[in-house]
Parts: C-alpha cells; sequence; structure tokens
C-alpha cells in the first residue's frame, strides 16, 4: 500500500496539483462524520430529562466524548510514520453506530460511556485526516484546510436540524435509523480513498529543535484557546438548553437557531483562512474575538426577529477562528503535520470539555443567561495573549 500513496505524496510535494476529486471526498467524509457527532447538544434537554440530570452532569456528557482528545499527539505521531487512512474510511460508520445509540442509554453512566466510545473515533478520524488533505493539496494546503474546517462547520449546522427530525419521527429510540448515511460514506471512502496516505516523507528529526518549536506554539496557543473559546464552546453546547428553559422556544426552533449558528460558522470558516492570508493570523483572530463576545453580550439580550442577525453574526465570528488556528499550526509545523494536528486537536477538544464545564457550573450557580454573559467577559481576556503566537511561517526542513 505504501507504494501506491508515493505518487500522491511526491505530487503534493512539488506542487503540482489541487487534487478537488480526493479533496471532496475527504471533506464529504468529514461533513458526514460530523453531522453524528452534533447530535449529542440537541438532545441535551431530553437527556435532561429522561435521565434526571442537573446542568453540570448533563454538560459532563460532552466531556466524556471529548477525553479521547488525549490521544490525539499519539495518533498523530503514527500518522505522519505509518498509514493510518482506515482510521479515516470506516470513522463515519462507527461514529453513526453509536451516537444514534444514545437514546437506548438507561443510565447517565451508560450514556457516558457511550460517548466516550464516540469520543475515540471521532479523534481517531480528526488527527489523521488534515494530513490527507495536506497531501492532495499541492502548495495550497490553507485552501485545502480551508475546505475541511468548512465542511466540519456544515455539518454542525445540519446535525441538529437531522437530529431533531429523527426525534420528532421516531422518538430517541429510533435514531438508529439515520446510521446508515454513516455506513454509506465509509463505503464511497474506502472505494476511492484507500490508496491516499497521511504519512510524511522521511526524515531525521533534531529532537530538541522540535521540541523548541512545538512548544514556541503550543505554549501561548494554550492560552489564547482556553480564554477565547469560552464564549463559542457554552454557547454551542447550551444553546437549545437556554432557548427552551429559559426562553420557552420549542425543541425544533430552538435546533434551528443551533443549526443556524453552526451554518454562519460554516461561512465563517471559509473567511477566516483566506483573510488570514492577507491580513495575518493573529489580527483576525482578535478582531473576530472582540466582535463575537460583544455579540454574545447582546444575544441574551433581545428578542424575536432580532436574535437572527444576532445568531448569524456570532456564527461567523465566533467560528471563523479554527481553520486560521490551524493554519498558524501548518505554518509553523510544516515537517510534523500530523503530530502538531494532534496537539492542536487535543486542544481544541480538551479545552471545549473544560469550557463547557465551567459553563454548567456557572449555570448552576448563576442561571444559564448570566452564565453566557460570564462566559462572553472571560474570552475578552484572551486579547491581549493573541499577540505572542508566532508572526512569519517557518521554514521547511526540505528548504534549508
Amino acid at each position: 500500500m505504501a507504494s501506491t500513496a508515493a505518487p500522491v505524496a511526491s505530487k503534493a510535494k512539488h506542487g503540482e496539483d489541487f487534487q478537488y476529486g480526493r479533496i471532496m471526498l475527504i471533506c464529504s467524509g468529514h461533513f458526514v462524520h460530523d453531522i453524528y457527532s452534533a447530535f449529542i447538544a440537541p438532545l441535551l434537554p431530553l437527556l435532561i430529562e429522561k435521565l434526571g440530570l442537573t446542568l453540570v452532569m448533563a454538560g459532563s456528557l460532552p466531556v466524556f466524548m471529548q477525553m479521547p482528545s488525549l490521544l490525539g499527539p499519539i495518533i498523530g505521531y503514527l500518522a505522519d510514520r505509518f498509514t493510518v487512512r482506515y482510521l479515516v474510511i470506516f470513522a463515519p460508520a462507527i461514529t453513526a453506530t453509536l451516537a444514534t445509540l444514545i437514546g437506548f442509554m438507561p443510565t447517565y453512566g451508560a450514556a457516558a460511556l457511550l460517548l466516550f466510545c464516540v469520543g475515540v473515533n471521532i479523534m481517531a478520524f480528526h488527527a489523521p485526516a488534515p494530513a490527507m488533505i495536506a497531501h492532495v493539496s499541492g502548495n495550497k494546503v490553507g485552501r485545502g484546510m480551508s475546505f475541511f474546517m468548512a465542511s466540519g462547520e456544515l455539518a454542525r449546522s445540519v446535525g441538529p436540524l437531522l437530529v431533531a427530525y429523527g426525534v420528532t419521527q421516531w422518538g430517541m429510540e429510533g435514531l438508529w435509523r439515520l446510521m446508515f448515511f454513516g455506513w454509506l460514506a465509509s463505503a464511497v471512502l474506502y472505494w476511492r480513498l484507500r490508496d491516499v496516505s497521511a504519512k510524511r516523507a522521511p526524515r531525521k528529526d533534531k529532537t530538541k529543535p522540535m521540541l523548541r518549536r512545538f512548544a514556541r506554539v503550543f505554549a501561548p496557543l494554550l492560552g489564547v484557546m482556553l480564554l477565547r473559546n469560552m464564549a463559542s464552546s457554552s454557547l454551542g453546547i447550551f444553546m437549545v438548553v437556554y432557548l427552551v428553559d429559559i426562553r420557552a422556544f420549542e425543541l425544533p426552533l430552538a435546533t434551528g437557531a443551533l443549526a443556524l449558528y453552526e451554518f454562519s460558522g460554516v461561512g465563517g470558516a471559509l473567511a477566516g483562512g483566506t483573510l488570514s492570508d492577507r491580513f495575518g493570523r493573529r489580527r483576525v483572530v482578535a478582531v473576530a474575538s472582540l466582535v463575537s463576545a460583544l455579540l454574545m453580550l447582546v444575544f441574551v439580550h433581545v428578542e424575536g426577529v432580532l436574535l437572527v442577525p444576532i445568531i448569524i453574526g456570532t456564527g461567523l465570528t465566533a467560528l471563523s477562528v479554527s481553520p486560521v488556528f490551524l493554519a498558524l499550526v501548518q505554518d509553523q509545523l510544516p515537517d510534523n503535520r500530523s503530530t502538531a494536528n494532534g496537539i492542536f486537536m487535543l486542544y481544541a477538544f480538551g479545552i471545549r470539555a473544560i469550557n463547557v464545564l465551567i459553563a454548567g457550573i456557572l449555570g448552576d450557580l448563576f442561571g444559564l443567561q448570566n452564565a453566557f454573559i460570564l462566559a462572553a467577559l472571560i474570552s475578552l481576556f484572551s486579547l491581549p495573549l493573541i499577540f505572542t503566537l508566532p508572526a512569519k511561517p517557518a521554514v521547511r526542513h526540505e528548504d534549508l
């Protein structure tokens, strides 16, 4: 199998071709996969009622799904050295099967265990998949990453609508009928992508310089993401609960609002990377963080149709920075893309879990509306840290 992957890697290395067909296939697999991982937040009001959960317990369920992010660096390291394409190929089928069984879980513990298994599969997909994109993007890796991240945001807008339809038609116990889309996606990915690698070309690493490069990127990024993502994480997980319990929305309307928020993030993901190429990574992250925090403060105080443009604006800005962060990581660590991406995914999922737990605690103590206000204010503290991130791309090893 290694010999079939070599021409693909070579072609990408020399920038001869941006392989739209394969890129769109991987992004389509990402889209289908993330539809199912987006089922949990819309189902939280029903799970709270069925299992008798507090907000902290409900907020901890997505945390169990994020815990396997600890495996991200290991999976990424292996993807830099071995072919792990089958993790990407079969992930949509496995996640679809597990996520649609959530309605059968009789206890909090059973639900937590199931979501932990979902999280293992999510990380097995997300650590090597961007490296596969890089292998077929030629010298336009940034554009490939934008497509990849946008497909995930689009999935998170479709997922709430699909799960709301499934619950309306069959109840939570009938969601298993939706798993077959994931199986179909894996079949297509196997047919078309079984010869694409996520492995980098071999080279001799110098351990100390490599560790310094990783530290230069990920040390400041930890503080930025921990503070800045507080607003987007709490809103993405608890928006449906907030609109149903505090604003008295019907569940389909509340899930529609979440879908609108996530769908707006598709435009943000596509625009964020492109704008950061022109204006700089740090400047785009700073502006998006400031605007999204201000819009979230407005969100909790407006009523009626005014919510629509606020939700759209919040989604555009709050969800626009992930591809910028990923592009920053790729800029700084071009010779260890999968390992770097695994660490980034550990940050993304792990920090989201921490943020959601904090939001749940604040919601139980002060109410969800006040928790959203506090989350927006906390995110503003990331602004001075953003300008400690590296500004210039690193030089590739092959160019030295």
